[in-house]
């Protein structure tokens, strides 16, 4: 319990009479009258606050499921128990750190409560918040800053009404993936070219007339005694592999933007009937075995939606090498990180070993940096710009031999901005597909 407004300015007066009643001993009476009324009349109002007050019932109702940047409603509940309420509260909701809303603190007018009937009497608040972080969050509960009747004392009281959930990327943007041109248009999966044509086995059945006689299980006829064909389908559908780095590579924006991109990404190639599976190392290590169908979408944003960055070691080499251990048949393997020179020598083991079963994608960010250096403009006149310049250029022609040199060896290479990397690693993607090389 704290003292309120009232009570300041009620002090403030009765100190202001005192240095009159100095000069005024009629005064000095008057003083020393309002002085002996004030005090209980402070006294009585505090217990009318601590033991007469009703404390409220609040409750919160907010979706479990919040994405990313999107604003959510919340509605608070307010209950009306037994006991005389006060006139008004000031209400601040303990939203997590990790969410927007400025709206506290906010006055609620408990009048309304006193006007209504007893029994089922409520007041509902509504505001909203916008969770900017991905992850598990929590609403410890409320706080309600209660004034007394005279409003001479204010009452903190916590309220333990506790609200857990998750933020995910922003799905919304993934429902709309569709719209990116040529996506999921017919058109453009009519022009895809599809590897293998007719050699995936999918079942046995009886030999109708017309079948060739080459398509006959002889084996299956035997042990049935009646022909028995084999049956194949279209092996139209690809195994596409995600590797993402959740280490020091990929700091920040890179690393959301890089999450976002794989997520719009297994939606497009889920839709395309491809099986979806994907890896993370560095910070934390993950594995989803290719899946198909929609609810593999579900279960990685499940698996994903609170995996952060982390300023800790990452190496592609053993990312690949997990990979390869884990992978049984053709995929297409999509890695994700920031690559460097000294890359080159310590993926020059794998990669040769990666090309002849599965075909790769390293996709690494533009530096900004360096980028920035060299974009300068102006005049290079001191000693220092010149070696940032000469800096910039050295380690950009570097990271060019570098990826000059994986796609001499058969691999793909893209270098993007978190900005466009959606649409860059879709676009890849159905190129892939229609070349038919997958």
């Amino acid at each position: 319990m704290k003292p309120g407004k009232a009570l300041f300015i009620a002090a403030l007066a009765w100190f202001f009479l005192g240095a009159a009643a100095f000069f005024s001993e009629p005064v000095s009476l008057i003083w020393f009258l309002a002085g002996l009324s004030f005090l209980p009349l402070i006294t009585a109002d505090a217990l009318a606050l601590r033991l007469f007050t009703d404390r409220l019932e609040p409750s919160r109702e907010l979706p479990l499921s919040l994405a990313q940047g999107e604003g959510a409603r919340v509605t608070l509940t307010f209950k009306k128990g037994k006991r005389p309420l006060v006139p008004s509260a000031l209400l601040y909701d303990l939203h997590p750190l990790s969410m927007d809303s400025n709206v506290f603190p906010a006055r609620l007018d408990l009048k309304i409560l006193k006007k209504r009937d007893r029994g089922g009497a409520a007041l509902i608040f509504t505001y909203t918040v916008t969770p900017r972080e991905r992850g598990r969050w929590l609403f410890p509960g409320l706080e309600l800053l209660l004034d007394s009747p005279l409003r001479f004392w204010r009452l903190k009281v916590f309220h333990d009404c506790k609200s857990r959930g998750r933020t995910y990327p922003d799905f919304k943007k993934i429902a709309a993936a569709g719209s990116l041109n040529g996506l999921m248009s017919d058109r453009g999966q009519r022009n895809i070219r599809r590897r293998g044509q007719g050699l995936e086995f999918m079942s046995l059945r009886d030999y109708q007339e017309g079948d060739p006689v080459k398509a006959i299980d002889w084996r299956a006829t035997g042990r049935r005694r009646k022909f028995t064909v084999r049956e194949y389908q279209d092996e139209q559908d690809q195994q596409i592999l995600f590797v993402l780095d959740s280490g020091y590579r990929l700091p920040g924006e890179e690393f959301d933007s890089a999450l976002n991109g794989m997520l719009l990404l297994s939606y497009a190639a889920l839709k395309h009937g491809d099986a979806v599976a994907a890896l993370t190392f560095g910070a934390e290590e993950k594995w989803f075995p290719p899946r198909k169908g929609m609810s593999t979408l579900t279960g990685l944003m499940n698996g994903l939606f609170d995996l952060e960055c982390a300023p800790a070691p990452s190496s592609p080499f053993s990312a690949l090498e997990t990979a390869l251990a884990r992978l049984h048949r053709r995929t297409f393997i999509i890695l994700v990180s920031n690559f460097r020179e000294e890359d080159g020598e310590s993926l020059s083991w794998i990669l040769p070993r990666v090309r002849r079963r599965h075909l790769l994608l390293l996709v690494s960010f533009r530096e900004k940096g360096a980028g920035a250096a060299l974009r300068g403009g102006g005049r290079i006149s001191t000693a220092d710009e010149i070696l940032e310049t000469a800096a910039a250029f050295s380690y950009l022609a570097a990271r060019r031999r570098l990826y000059q040199s994986w796609e001499h060896l058969g691999l793909l290479t893209l270098e993007t901005t978190p900005k466009e990397i959606s649409t860059a690693l879709i676009n890849r993607y159905l190129s892939v597909k229609r070349s038919g090389v997958l």
